[in-house]
């Protein structure tokens, strides 16, 4: 038996994050954060919204489907820039949430948390950090 070697590789990862009330999540992903709307399903007139959001790279999909996902969820991002991404968000000056840039030890991170308890990790690696 030969065992022949194979690169698997993994071209992207879509977080799915659920949502409770369409207006907060657009108010919060989209004028907030600065995502832009790629797509929405719905199965039907009343069926829960299912849309994809993406910004620089990152991809978001996010569900009001009851068992897409558990509410309170954390997702980290390696991202560039996060010092500029949090000066965009504080000049935007969301009433619910004033992120601020923690330096930790393995990077400058911001996180924000979602109306609905979901929390995104932007983090900055730092230049002396292995990989």
């Amino acid at each position: 038996m030969s065992h022949e070697t194979h690169t698997i590789r993994f071209n992207r990862v879509c977080p799915i994050l659920r949502i409770f009330d369409e207006a907060k999540a657009r108010e919060f992903y989209v004028d907030f954060l600065g995502f832009s709307v790629d797509w929405e399903h719905r199965f039907g007139e009343n069926y829960p919204l299912y849309m994809q959001v993406s910004r620089g790279g990152l991809v978001l999909h996010l569900s009001g489907h009851h068992g897409d996902a558990t509410p309170g969820s954390t997702v980290f991002v390696e991202t560039l820039r996060v010092e500029a991404y949090q000066r965009e968000l504080a000049a935007r000056d969301y009433t619910y949430m004033k992120p601020g840039v923690e330096p930790l030890p393995w990077g400058l991170q911001m996180e924000v948390t979602d109306p609905f308890g979901n929390r995104i990790r932007f983090c900055e690696r730092l230049e002396t950090e292995s990989a």
